[in-house]
């Protein structure tokens, strides 16, 4: 045990008398990024990282094993030197090699048949990984092509929001539909969040399996070239159904207002170039280029005003539109993170080298995470005490990670008996 160390007619008229509001757009906040030093990686891993929790997330078992001995890390350095196949025979060793190492950020990866450090000892064919948790990483970048109040690395309490709605509906997803029940959320310390999976069932599922599962959540493909509007065909997926109700309800806010990415020219064009029928299309890119400044949710409205107008019978507008939201904030996946066994991801409660902000877990069934509050930096944690974590902002989430941990070693002894007392009545 870790000690404290709905019918998509009535949506769409909801969604344009919503529209009908003023739009109205909040100022731009961004995170102060702060740049630690080496000093500053070296106090924290000597007196705040918390080696013994990771230990037991990732061993399962209070007693080393190979969950964890036969298991890659990888180190990245301030030279930009990447380190891989590293691993350790316990806590104590694990801790040690990252305090006198010092690495910006270190990588969690899969368990081999043989302990990684040992792979230039074996043949290749050796070194396939054999277990390793489901993870989901989840980048604002990649909402680029919707977003208007940041791009790149920068984000603000406005285009969080994706992030916020993206965690609601993969948390459920998860849940829900593939009944998974040891899963936790971890900041990436920057623009983005990473969900790890650790029940049994999915540790040990193959590459082909953990596709499946990804592009399940994966609606709108976001990593493919084919960029042509998805195709939602009827009778919605029940996954799909609860995704919409979430996202709708958000849209006119979100997206029309906050954003209104449609009052610029490349993506006013791009709106009418997803209307499937082309006179619709025509007519309204000659209407906007009238009067190109108009809001979004003027736009928006067009699209109804003209499409009636025009009396069109090509394609149904409601369906159009519950598309049009589902591509502009359906949660945006990175697919190969998931089903490649082989890629690592940043452990929690690395720092993140660009922003200073510790990756913390967080809960998102008990409150909605906000990065701008809720991620604690490590300028800040120095501040408050500089070898005392209990006495930081970093109680709080090594206290859940802990709660979390205990839970996941006690509910996986349980089940690991159970699945040798199984394997042994099969053999007799």
């Amino acid at each position: 045990m870790v000690e404290s160390d709905s019918g998509s007619s009535s949506a769409s008229e909801n969604v344009n008398k919503k529209v009908k509001q003023e739009v109205k757009c909040g100022a731009q906040t961004t995170a102060k990024p702060y740049k630690p030093s080496s000093a500053d990686f070296s106090n924290y891993y000597e007196y705040f990282m918390p080696y013994k929790s990771i230990f037991l997330w990732l061993n399962h078992s209070q007693v080393p094993q190979d969950d964890f001995t036969k298991r890659e890390f990888a180190f990245e350095y301030k030279s930009g030197a990447y380190q891989r196949y590293n691993s350790f025979e316990n806590a104590k060793e694990f801790r040690d090699t990252v305090v006198k190492a010092k690495p910006v950020r270190f990588e969690v990866g899969a368990v081999y048949p043989v302990a990684p450090k040992l792979h230039k000892t074996v043949s290749k064919s050796m070194m396939k990984p054999q277990m390793k948790e489901f993870v989901l990483d989840i980048d604002l970048t990649d909402y680029d092509d919707i977003r208007t109040c940041c791009s790149g690395t920068k984000i603000c309490p406005k285009c969080w929001k994706f992030i916020t709605l993206a965690i609601k509906i993969v948390d459920s997803a998860l849940r829900e539909d593939f009944g998974f029940k040891k899963l936790i959320w971890v900041f990436s310390g920057r623009r983005g969040v990473h969900c790890w999976i650790s029940d049994y069932r999915v540790r040990v599922l193959d590459e082909s399996r953990r596709r499946a599962i990804v592009e399940y959540l994966d609606v709108l493909n976001v990593k493919s070239k084919n960029k042509a509007g998805i195709s939602l065909r009827k009778p919605y997926h029940p996954h799909l159904e609860r995704s919409f109700n979430i996202l709708r309800d958000n849209f006119v806010d979100v997206v029309i207002r906050e954003q209104d990415p449609w009052r610029f020219e490349d993506r006013y064009k791009e709106l009418a170039r997803n209307i499937p029928d082309y006179r619709l299309s025509s007519a309204l890119l000659k209407h906007w280029k009238e009067d190109p400044s108009s809001s979004s949710a003027t736009k928006w409205r067009d699209v109804d005003r003209l499409y009636d107008e025009m009396k069109v019978k090509s394609f149904n507008l409601q369906d159009w539109k519950r598309e049009m939201i589902f591509k502009t904030m359906y949660p945006r996946l990175d697919v190969e993170v998931s089903r490649q066994m082989i890629h690592l991801l940043k452990s929690p409660f690395c720092i993140h080298p660009g922003t200073g902000n510790v990756c913390v877990p967080f809960d998102p069934t008990e409150k909605e995470f906000n990065p701008f509050t809720d991620a604690p930096n490590l300028s800040q944690i120095f501040n408050e005490d500089e070898t005392d974590w209990a006495k930081t902002s970093l109680k709080g989430p090594i206290d859940f990670f802990n709660r979390y941990v205990n839970q996941l070693v006690k509910d996986e002894t349980k089940e690991k008996r159970a699945r040798e007392a199984e394997k042994t009545e099969l053999e007799f």
